[in-house]
């Protein structure tokens, strides 16, 4: 027999699963909305030219990329033909979506005379990236993004706002994090002062963004390989060290910023955050400044953050469940000038492994939602009860009719494998006496009723 099987780093999901996720989908939505982000989509795939350049390197060795429809290798008795097919734009044109920040910039720039700005937006579809699976790592997940596009004049208040929206769905979900928050300037003055050149800036933040997932001796190799000098990364070596709250690195850092205008713009925009949100009381988030955050993404221009959980964090080898930050220049790409954006994107498959490990899943996700089966006794009978099914839908209360006339036992036994907790029969004698017997398959009890709306009442009764 033929074995089968998916894609690495791909899942099916059952009726439970689908059910936990759509539950935190649906508070994730509402607080999007509360917040005044409303939804739109994209296409899964786009063209490759909207994606290139957006991401860096590595992003772009992690897209998926789709063949030209149709394509396909002739034989030829030129083998130059095969060589030149291999060619990237001869063979690809479009790429399944590598997040969901670079299509939203590209709808805005195509639907720009339509919308009113600042456009606040939220999305919650699939991504792809062609990463090794693992623990905690998909290749398809879902991102749950919501992001604000307006004037280069977008205030630091967005940022507040933003932590504020964390702090609101965390807390429904129970589940405390802690925001890492940094600033792309404040890297910006740490490779002036280092004499970090220009053309090395990609390779410093890529690498320094692994700090805390592989630690500062692996960063430290990996950035003498990309050309950065060891005299470089002693000079800052220390700041990426220092240990404390927000003040107490503040004045280590304030003085290695001397001469350095990006290095002290950051800091201005994050003292005001800091400053600012301790305005606001915050539950469940722990906001700290990590100065080796770098979010490796290429379009982040300004304050960049990461979401950790704050329990289950050693389980999921310090995966964030979130991110997010500033893009003051990717409009630019798409001939937009003097636009600014802020986003968050929630991983809606991390943040369910966490739920699940720490049993924050108050609720009872049953894996079949009908509450009612009716029993098929024939044609007869079906088409005498049909009327008492459509009602009890109309009620809103799931009901299934049995797809065959089989014997009860088989009938009832799939009622109890499938957690129906009610089961109607309708037979002959219940037509001829008018009457509607019901079953509580959990207690045994079974009760013989005179009309549908008496049980229409005791069901409603039941599921509230």
């Amino acid at each position: 027999m033929e074995r089968f099987s998916i894609p690495k780093g791909t899942r099916d999901f059952s009726t439970t699963e689908i059910n936990k996720r759509n539950y935190l989908i649906q508070i994730i939505q509402k607080e999007f909305e509360l917040f005044g982000f409303f939804p739109i989509e994209t296409p899964s795939f786009e063209n490759i030219s909207t994606l290139l350049g957006k991401y860096g390197k590595e992003g772009e060795h992690l897209m998926f990329k789709i063949l030209h429809s149709g394509i396909s290798l002739k034989k030829e008795k030129d083998t130059s033909f095969i060589i030149r097919s291999l060619l990237m734009n001869k063979i690809y044109n479009k790429a399944l979506r590598y997040d969901l920040t670079v299509p939203f910039v590209r709808y805005v720039a195509m639907h720009r005379n339509e919308i009113s700005f600042p456009f606040k937006k939220y999305q919650i579809q699939p991504v792809w990236r062609a990463e090794k699976p693992q623990k905690g790592r998909f290749r398809e997940f879902y991102q749950c993004d919501a992001d604000i596009i307006g004037s280069s004049s977008l205030s630091l208040w967005t940022e507040i706002e933003f932590i504020q929206l964390c702090e609101k769905i965390f807390t429904k979900l129970n589940l405390p994090i802690i925001i890492n928050i940094n600033h792309r300037d404040i890297l910006g003055g740490l490779a002036e002062i280092s004499g970090i050149e220009n053309d090395l800036w990609k390779n410093f933040t890529t690498s320094l963004d692994k700090w805390d997932k592989k630690g500062k001796h692996v960063v430290k190799k990996e950035m003498l390989q990309k050309g950065i000098s060891l005299k470089s990364f002693e000079k800052i070596e220390m700041y990426l060290d220092i240990k404390g709250d927000f003040v107490e690195k503040k004045k280590y850092i304030n003085t290695a910023f001397q001469y350095s205008k990006k290095g002290k713009n950051g800091l201005k925009d994050l003292n005001f955050i800091f400053h600012q949100i301790k305005n606001f009381s915050l539950k469940q988030i722990k906001l700290e400044w990590n100065i080796t955050l770098a979010r490796g993404l290429n379009y982040y221009t300004g304050t960049i953050f990461e979401i950790l959980p704050r329990i289950g964090y050693n389980d999921f080898s310090k995966n964030s469940i979130g991110g997010g930050g500033r893009y003051d220049q990717l409009a630019s790409c798409f001939g937009m000038k003097n636009i600014s954006g802020i986003g968050v994107s929630f991983g809606l498959d991390r943040i369910y492994l966490v739920m699940e490990k720490e049993n924050l899943f108050k609720k009872n996700f049953s894996e079949i939602s009908s509450r009612v089966l009716f029993i098929n006794f024939g044609n007869e009978e079906v088409l005498y009860a049909y009327n008492m099914i459509n009602f009890l839908r109309k009620k809103g209360i799931s009901t299934q009719l049995y797809p065959d006339a089989v014997k009860i036992n088989k009938q009832f036994r799939y009622a109890n494998k499938n957690n129906i907790p009610f089961v109607i029969s309708i037979g002959k004698n219940e037509i001829e006496n008018n009457k509607i017997r019901v079953k509580n398959i959990k207690e045994g009890i079974e009760i013989e009723y005179n009309n549908i709306y008496e049980i229409a009442h005791q069901l409603l009764s039941f599921v509230s």
